[in-house]
């Protein structure tokens, strides 16, 4: 891989899957103590994120019914 004249790379798509970078997604890169360079979702160091926003939506759909009535319904 090579670093262009403006400083770009393409992340291969392989990496991109595994790392649930979708098209629009805001990265940042962050320099560890030992040195590696690492390409996270902007705000997963100060717990923002993909964690964050399924944390805050944990529990928020519970409607009262259980996982077969749900499945039952989604059939439908």
């Amino acid at each position: 891989m090579r670093i262009t004249v403006k400083g770009q790379v393409t992340i291969p798509q392989d990496i991109r899957d595994i790392a649930g970078f979708l098209p629009g997604t805001e990265v940042e890169f962050v320099i560890g103590d030992d040195g590696v360079v690492r390409v996270l979702p902007a705000g997963a160091r100060d717990g923002g994120g993909m964690a964050a926003v399924v944390a805050r939506l944990r529990g928020s759909a519970d409607i009262g019914l259980g996982t077969d009535q749900i499945m039952a319904l989604t059939r439908e």
